[in-house]
């Protein structure tokens, strides 16, 4: 059968046909623990993009592991011809996964797919990477697979093997292999939905810089019963410098920083609370709506914090204390502001002299897509199909995904489409990732009709 006369119908049948074989493909991409961020398993990651490799191959593709240089992770480049002059579809995702921590937290084997039902009765597979991302790479292989030898558009396929570990080379890689990955349309499967039941695109992402910031006080410790009340000690120093980032309402305090608004949507409360794991009678900060706070405010975080522990320490006064400091910056913010205005209120806000240093970890840039066009109106309406008469909601995300910027800056040209097969329940990064299955088939069926709508 051509593509050209692919109802909605033959694909619901066509991806139920490949939905076994996909979720074999999934569980087998679970198995591997490709953790970038751990040298001791870079052999994994290896392993993840021959697999990815060989699964892409198998339908066809014309791909290649390639790497910014020699030591470098890989990533798959690739491709499938489609008719002539068809547009050209760029598929992204990552086979890259965070890192599991303590196994003792998960109800199963972090690298074992495992089928349950979750706390609301819905199936899930449980597993590191289950949904981030290597859902991601089978919805695109799903979508292929479908087709068959019968594609309506071009596919290029771009599998990344460092998104977890801020994708250092990424630039070079867009920068070395231009030519092979420009595209008409670009399908980055790394985000999620808005429910279960309510598919979205997401349109805009919050940035991030990440800076160590030191604080001295004593060349080194002395005995807080001879000196304290006198010299300062590091901690001392570094809470008060640290309380003055936020107004009493736990809102930015740091000039200069970015606000906007936000879509409107409703995010009711008590979603909220469960989904945030808010404890009773938990009050929320800062001010302006919840979507707002959320995705197109600035938000300050302390996310590490170096100083003696609290079993065995010592009546002494720290000499030296370190915090880091997470800034997320909303859309029409820059990275190099932020940790500007960042440097300057800490600089004006170290307390009785002490010595204060700060390093950039690293950083990444938010992003605005602009949700207009013939490709969005492919995917509306590919989504209302897929999820049976329900529009997607365009969402913002709180969190990051600095590569976007990357493509949108190398691919001006190319309307950028950012989905996913994560929900709210999804625990990305954390114990106990699943994957919603009823979901997964619902994400696997839009992709199919995305490709069908903008090869018409």
């Amino acid at each position: 059968m051509s593509q050209s006369r692919l109802t909605t119908d033959d694909l619901k049948s066509r991806i139920a046909a490949t939905l076994p074989g996909i979720r074999s493909d999934l569980e087998d991409l679970v198995r591997i623990e490709s953790v970038s961020a751990d040298p001791a398993r870079l052999s994994e990651v290896e392993k993840s993009a021959q697999k990815t490799l060989e699964l892409f191959a198998a339908e066809g593709f014309d791909a290649e592991i390639v790497r910014a240089y020699d030591g470098a992770p890989p990533a798959i480049v690739g491709e499938k011809k489609g008719p002539e002059g068809a547009p050209t579809v760029l598929l992204y995702a990552h086979h890259d996964v965070q890192p599991e921590n303590d196994h003792a937290e998960w109800d199963s084997p972090p690298y074992e797919p495992t089928e349950r039902a979750d706390a609301h009765g819905d199936v899930r597979l449980y597993g590191r990477g289950a949904a981030d991302d290597k859902a991601g790479i089978v919805t695109h292989l799903a979508a292929a697979r479908a087709f068959g030898d019968d594609l309506p558009v071009t596919l290029r396929l771009f599998i990344e093997g460092e998104e977890e570990v801020a994708s250092a080379t990424l630039p070079q890689l867009l920068e070395a292999y231009k030519d092979r990955l420009a595209a008409d349309v670009i399908v980055i499967a790394d985000s999620g939905n808005w429910d279960i039941g309510v598919p979205a695109l997401t349109t805009s992402l919050r940035g991030l810089i990440r800076v160590d910031v030191e604080v001295r006080t004593l060349d080194h410790a002395v005995h807080s019963g001879m000196w304290g009340g006198l010299a300062p000690d590091a901690i001392m120093a570094m809470v008060r410098m640290l309380d003055s980032l936020w107004a009493p309402d736990g809102s930015p305090a740091v000039d200069g920083l970015v606000s906007g608004p936000a879509a409107d949507v409703e995010y009711p409360e008590e979603r909220l609370r469960a989904e945030s794991g808010a404890i009773e009678g938990l009050e929320w900060v800062g001010s302006g709506s919840t979507v707002e706070r959320m995705w197109t405010q600035p938000a300050i975080t302390v996310t590490g914090f170096d100083a003696p522990k609290v079993e065995g320490a010592s009546n002494t006064l720290v000499p030296m204390a370190r915090a880091r400091v997470t800034v997320r910056i909303a859309p029409g913010d820059t990275s190099e502001n932020a940790v500007a205005r960042l440097q300057e209120h800490l600089e004006k806000h170290v307390p009785w002299g002490a010595h204060l240093s700060t390093k950039v970890v690293d950083t990444g840039e938010p992003i605005a897509i602009d949700p207009t066009g013939p490709a969005y109106d492919a995917a509306r309406a590919a989504f209302t199909e897929a999820w049976e008469g329900t529009a997607p909601v365009d969402m913002g995300v709180g969190g990051s995904i600095p590569f976007i910027a990357d493509f949108l800056e190398n691919f001006p040209g190319a309307s950028v489409l950012v989905t996913g097969v994560e929900d709210p329940d999804t625990r990305a990064h954390g114990p106990n990732e699943g994957l919603h299955l009823a979901e997964f088939e619902k994400v696997l069926l839009a992709e199919a009709l995305l490709l069908r709508n903008l090869g018409g």
